[in-house]
């Protein structure tokens, strides 16, 4: 990675969840490697993850990365160590801790008066960010987890009211109209805030509000990926924003992938995975750090995995076994593995014996297997994550779905359970060999290739991490301009 040598200092603050935290650290660790000089903020309870990360990108960086801490007052309300999102087993307590994130802003504000930043790069989910950055004169750009297509998507929705314009028929598909593919969804599967805690539905509002309003977003995306919608969301939507992913690939060897996560199912699993005499032919399955499946959903996905036959990888959050069928690792042992806690995904999707990837949709992990050249079966549950679904399935062609209907904002709250024998349909015509199955494969691959393009020098989300900073630089010499006359 070469450095342009901008003079630059911006604060990355991301939310306090994996999910989020990790890529905006592969962000800051890209405008590093062009001479910006990046301070990544957060608080003490989630800084151990973030250091891991940084200290190993600094071995490779002309300016390394700076860590500042920030402390949430004593009167926050927040239990110990209850500072990351992942770190809670229950949505209502996610929810509190969403709310609660605006008793940083004293400590923000100071952090901004020592450190004096030309920008902050901030998570969409905390808005009150927007106005301390504007109140002190620094631009504010967004970091939204997601890609252009969901973005798109959810505009669409909310600009031809399609929630109210829907048929009362719940069975019945519905177009998206307006975008360039044609969309379907289910009315179920549309994120409906009036379903949601009045705390989470204020704190959306107020993202949207103070989106609008602050310099730009930057995407983990790239172009080739999304052309159309980049192209959507600047001119139809009228947004400012920037394409600089897959971010996670500058993080290429694989120490710099196990800093990430914790290590202790690191060797078990790549072992397990070596250990398959046949290569693709391993689906790897993975609902993601927040999400909360319950023992009876997860008992069926266990049921369904063993009675489709093939090899797995099963990784799931629950430290119990009250979900698992008697004798469930016993019997599976040969074929099957699961894994308890966090897994080295990247590692795993990149081995030679993994075939697929049952995802929840989430675009980390929906990035990651593109990158990895792998076909992912679908099965959104929260978020954007059916939107997620559906670029995956309609536009890129790279999935198939499972055939979950049900969005939910709380998790603790999702009724629809599928059933064993669907799993096991799914998963049996996702693994099938033929025509459709090898042109996934195909486009994949092909779609993993781009992204290897897209992050070299020379290559659009390269080129466009430039611009990004460009633009940051002509902002603040503009500024230094006005101010001398």
């Amino acid at each position: 990675m070469g450095t342009e040598g901008f003079s630059l200092h911006i604060v990355f603050f991301p939310l306090m969840a994996p999910g989020h935290m990790l890529p905006v650290v592969d962000i800051a660790k890209l405008a590093a490697a062009r001479g910006v000089h990046s301070t990544v903020l957060t608080t003490p309870a989630t800084s151990s993850l973030l250091s891991r990360a940084i200290e190993l990108a600094n071995s490779s960086l002309p300016i390394p990365i700076n860590l500042h801490l920030i402390s949430f007052p004593p009167t926050s309300g927040l239990p110990p160590c209850g500072e990351n999102l992942a770190s809670f087993d229950s949505d209502d307590a996610r929810v509190k801790m969403l709310a609660a994130l605006h008793k940083l802003s004293g400590p923000f504000d100071d952090a901004l008066c020592d450190l004096r930043p030309d920008c902050v790069v901030s998570d969409s989910f905390m808005p009150w960010t927007y106005d301390i950055t504007a109140a002190h004169g620094i631009p504010r750009v967004v970091f939204l987890g997601s890609n252009f297509f969901s973005m798109c998507a959810m505009h669409a929705v909310q600009h031809h009211k399609v929630h109210e314009n829907a048929p009362p028929d719940a069975a019945a598909a519905i177009v998206i109209p307006g975008l360039p593919h044609r969309i379907e969804i289910f009315r179920s599967q549309m994120i409906d805030l009036t379903k949601a805690p009045p705390d989470f539905g204020e704190i959306f509002l107020q993202g949207a509000a103070a989106n609008r309003k602050s310099f730009g977003e930057v995407v983990n995306s790239f172009y080739e990926l999304e052309a159309e919608y980049y192209e959507y969301c600047t001119k139809e939507m009228g947004n400012r924003a920037w394409h600089v992913g897959p971010v996670s690939l500058c993080n290429r060897d694989p120490a710099a992938i196990r800093a990430r996560g914790a290590a202790e199912n690191d060797g078990r699993c790549l072992r397990w995975l070596d250990e398959q005499s046949k290569p693709c032919t391993v689906l790897y399955v993975c609902f993601g750090s927040l999400s909360i499946l319950s023992s009876e959903q997860l008992r069926e996905v266990a049921q369904g995995l063993e009675a489709a036959g093939h090899p797995f990888i099963l990784v799931v959050r629950k430290s119990g076994d009250e979900w698992m069928p008697e004798g469930f690792e016993d019997r599976v042992k040969e074929k099957g593995l699961v894994v308890r806690g966090w897994a080295p995904q990247i590692e795993i999707l990149g081995h030679r014996a993994t075939a697929g990837f049952m995802t929840h949709c989430g675009w980390n992990s929906s990035l990651e297997g593109i990158c990895a050249g792998l076909p992912m079966l679908t099965w959104p549950l929260f978020a954007e994550q059916f939107y997620n679904e559906r670029f995956l399935v309609d536009v890129l062609k790279v999935g198939v779905a499972v055939g979950s209907k049900e969005h939910v904002v709380i998790l603790e709250k999702r009724k629809e359970v599928i059933g064993a024998s669907d799993v096991e349909t799914a998963v049996r015509k996702f693994m099938a060999e033929g025509e459709e199955a090898n042109e996934r494969r195909r486009r994949a691959k092909e779609l993993a290739e781009m992204a290897r393009k897209a992050v070299e020098e020379g290559g659009s989300s390269y080129n466009d991490m430039g611009r990004l900073l460009q633009d940051l630089t002509e902002l603040r010499t503009r500024k230094v301009e006005v101010g001398q006359h």
